[in-house]
């Protein structure tokens, strides 16, 4: 097989997979906004998450060197930031993306959006686990128990190590001198296109990782303490400090 047929296999399944995870995230927050109850217990959840994690990557949050790459990472990778524009628009112009992006794009937006999934998914589950413990303060006791009762540890990791690869795939974006151009020139045409959420979400990671001289510390940093918390929540102990 050619280089050029391997690459057009990979550009197909990468078509395929963003489908699949798009449609998956779609349905699960649109089954939220059918729900009240649930969909405002679905924002509770995810602003506790979000505390949590702004309480454990303080640290990376406040350095001058790492801080601007953690605020789009706990915002807009692994937080509680609601993407159902951007989706929308990737899924509305998925067939154009996939004849006009290369592979490496489309890859770094797979990953993206599987994050996404993935995310909506646990939420939903831990949303029904939780229950009417979301209606008043959550305590990291319940927390932790509804974590456990949730399960599916290889997909808690997978969802830890697939923020860590698409930081990756950022960061070799970030590194290729003729992208920042490009995405300068497409910010007014992306717009006008009804683009701009997709376009900005682009920007705003390459921006985050172009800030940083060598990303390997912050995203092994995110990526370790994550999954030290999965672990420790899956082994019964408390939330690590």
């Amino acid at each position: 097989m050619s280089d050029f047929e391997q690459s057009e296999l990979d550009r197909a399944a990468c078509s395929a997979a963003l489908g699949r995870y798009l449609g998956e995230a779609r349905d699960l927050r649109l089954a939220a906004a059918s729900d009240p109850v649930h969909g405002l217990r679905r924002d509770r959840l995810r602003e506790w998450q979000a505390a949590r994690l702004a309480r454990t990557h303080a640290d990376l949050l406040a350095s001058p060197l790492y801080g601007t790459a953690a605020s789009f990472f706990l915002d807009e990778l692994y937080g509680p930031k609601d993407f159902s524009e951007r989706d929308a628009e990737v899924e509305r112009i998925l067939p154009l993306m996939t004849s006009m992006l290369p592979v490496s794009g489309l890859r770094t937006l797979l990953l993206a959006v599987e994050v996404d999934a993935l995310s909506e998914r646990f939420d939903a589950a831990m949303v029904r686990t939780l229950g009417a413990a979301l209606d008043r303060e959550l305590s990291e006791g319940a927390y932790a128990a509804a974590y456990c009762e949730v399960g599916n540890r290889s997909g808690r990791l997978l969802q830890i190590r697939l923020v860590g690869e698409t930081g990756e795939a950022l960061d070799a974006l970030a590194r290729k001198p003729f992208v920042r151009g490009a995405l300068k020139m497409m910010h007014g045409p992306a717009h006008l296109a009804g683009l701009g959420e997709l376009h900005g979400f682009l920007e705003r990671g390459f921006e985050a990782f172009r800030s940083m001289r060598d990303a390997d510390h912050f995203l092994e940093s995110i990526v370790e303490r994550e999954r030290a918390i999965a672990n420790a929540l899956f082994a019964g102990r408390k939330l690590p400090a």
